[in-house]
């Protein structure tokens, strides 16, 4: 059977915005998502100083642990020692106002994995792991931009490149302290 010249053609230009496409997927990298502006959201909680002194203290534990079953390497204590400091922070939850958060973390080997159970819109104590661990729950938003770039498959028809939109944070903690943050990655 002898093809058309034309339909040869267009399947060769379809062939090469399919492979340009893949390629912009494979560029998609967690560094390039990284990169994306970060959404800056209002707090909900707006607590005064007062009434953060007043407020009941509430002092957080693991709900549950798993013991991972490895031995602690020593060379990291300095660090642990500064990861397990009991810190005050107000967790908030953006997308389910109000409701508890509940996070797994594990931060260092032989540690165990541990559940919590955070209160949001309110001030508690934690250990500052919990706290950098919360603040960073965040996710990419996606979308296309509008280029040349067409793909078609079985499944459907695809129009431009993807690219990160922004980055939002899906949980936030904030430090309660105003002299210094608490936060391992910030200058006090």
């Amino acid at each position: 059977m002898v093809k058309p010249k034309i339909a040869e053609t267009e399947m060769e230009k379809l062939q090469k915005q399919s492979d340009a496409y893949d390629e912009q997927i494979k560029n998609l990298t967690q560094d390039a998502m990284n990169k994306a502006p970060l959404v800056e959201l209002e707090p909900q909680t707006k607590l005064s100083s007062k009434e953060i002194e007043k407020s009941n203290k509430i002092w957080l534990k693991p709900s549950r642990t798993i013991n991972d079953g490895q031995k602690f390497n020593e060379k990291w204590r300095e660090e642990y020692n500064f990861a397990i400091e009991y810190v005050q922070f107000i967790a908030e939850h953006k997308e389910l106002e109000g409701d508890t958060i509940d996070i797994w973390t594990h931060e260092f080997g032989g540690m165990g994995a541990q559940y919590w159970q955070v209160p949001t819109n309110k001030p508690v104590w934690g250990p500052r792991y919990l706290a950098e661990r919360i603040r960073n729950c965040r996710y990419h938003r996606l979308k296309t931009e509008d280029s040349r770039i067409t793909r078609s498959d079985g499944m459907g028809s695809y129009y431009g490149a993807l690219i990160v939109d922004t980055t939002i944070p899906r949980l936030t903690c904030e430090s309660v302290s105003s002299k210094k943050s608490v936060f391992m990655g910030e200058a006090a």
